[in-house]
């Protein structure tokens, strides 16, 4: 059966980095794109609905975040996270990254240590070392199934540091993180006195119907040294719309990253932001559980793909999002040989796994968000370069 997430959009010519950006970062322009996260499905009728109708309005002035869109926001994540909170824990950002980098200033200062897990998302690193704070990695490890927490490595490096920045779930290897695992990374934080950053921006996008965990929720000792990150933008693919959403239910962490928001003008946001945003939370749930119900048969896709067709390579398949974490490290080519043959062989744009830290050497990221018959295309694609 035909799905609304099979038709082809052309999204060259857009002005999308995905699409149109290839030539600064891959030196061609021939690439199928499958980098950049977000995804190449257009948005629920009701987001392109709800823009439209207030484009016809035809004013466009200073615009802000009303008690409603923010009441949308909470009413969505306590029917699908279970998550009770009230819209008075709840600002605005443009953007999860502008809110991590805005974290770091706010809770941190010069020097102080800012803990990660890497392989992660490659802003992790930027915000903690552009803030000129020191940035402290700990490696996840491998266990020949999947990745799990080195939990020796983490609590040497929490005792001490300022902040501790958790992607849940995490990107680029997918894992969604339980309830028994947040609670034991939050108690340690608990025990160091450090802040907890959590990047949640994936926390919809939950593959076979899997149920996400809000870091927040596992204890209100842990609530009340959390700030939480959360979006609409990679749910219904409104990036662009650069608007995201931040919770504490901590007075003074949240009285903190207020002040710096309004100290840098950011406090505003972008109207058509505000519009999607509500309309999405409001109307978007049937679209969302279609969405993932094709993202998982697409993981299934992949998953036969590379078993059958792609020697050397393998994945664990992701328990969360639409990126799949591909290990070339069985094809006998180095890191640098597996990215060269994928541009001018398979003339196919994956992001490079070392972005993500140097524990990426001998991966690449492989973003799935598209149709399948697109997907196929890049799978062959990636099978014609390892030939």
């Amino acid at each position: 059966m035909n799905s609304r997430f099979d038709e082809i959009v052309e999204r060259r010519g857009s002005a999308s980095v995905k699409h149109d950006n290839m030539e600064f970062h891959y030196g061609r322009t021939d690439l199928l794109p499958m980098w950049v996260a977000d995804m190449d499905f257009k948005s629920p009728q009701v987001v392109l609905d709800a823009a439209m109708e207030r484009c016809r309005h035809g004013v466009f002035g200073y615009s802000f975040r009303t008690d409603d869109a923010k009441q949308a926001f909470v009413d969505w994540v306590a029917k699908r996270d279970n998550w009770q909170i009230s819209k008075e824990c709840v600002t605005i950002s443009p953007g999860i990254c502008t809110a991590l980098s805005i974290a770091v200033r706010c809770y941190s200062k010069p020097g102080d240590r800012v803990v990660i897990m890497t392989p992660v998302y490659h802003p992790f690193h930027e915000v903690v070392l552009r803030n000129e704070r020191e940035l402290s990695r700990s490696p996840l490890h491998f266990n020949g199934s999947g990745y799990e927490i080195d939990w020796v490595d983490l609590e040497s490096r929490l005792n001490g540091a300022a902040m501790f920045i958790l992607c849940n779930p995490h990107n680029p290897l997918g894992r969604a993180w339980s309830v028994d695992e947040l609670k034991r990374m939050g108690d340690l934080c608990v025990k160091y006195g450090v802040i907890i950053i959590s990047d949640e921006i994936h926390s919809d996008l939950m593959l076979f119907k899997r149920q996400h965990h809000v870091m927040a929720q596992t204890s209100s000792e842990i609530a009340d040294i959390t700030l939480t990150c959360m979006a609409p933008s990679k749910t219904f693919n409104i990036a662009g719309m650069l608007n995201s959403l931040v919770v504490a239910t901590n007075p003074e962490l949240l009285r903190k990253f207020n002040e710096e928001i309004t100290t840098l003008h950011l406090d505003l946001g972008n109207l058509f932001g505000h519009i999607t945003l509500e309309a999405a939370y409001r109307h978007g749930a049937e679209w969302l559980d279609e969405l993932m119900e094709y993202l998982s048969e697409s993981v299934l896709i992949a998953e036969k793909f590379v078993a059958e067709e792609i020697p050397g390579v393998t994945f664990v398949r992701p328990e969360a999002s639409f990126l799949i974490w591909l290990d070339f490290r069985g094809t006998g080519y180095s890191h640098a040989e597996v990215k060269e043959r994928l541009i001018s062989k398979g003339r196919v744009a994956l992001n490079d796994g070392l972005e993500f830290g140097a524990d990426g050497e001998g991966f690449m990221r492989l973003n799935i968000g598209c149709p399948h018959s697109v997907l196929l295309d890049g799978l062959n694609r990636i099978k014609l370069a390892m030939q």
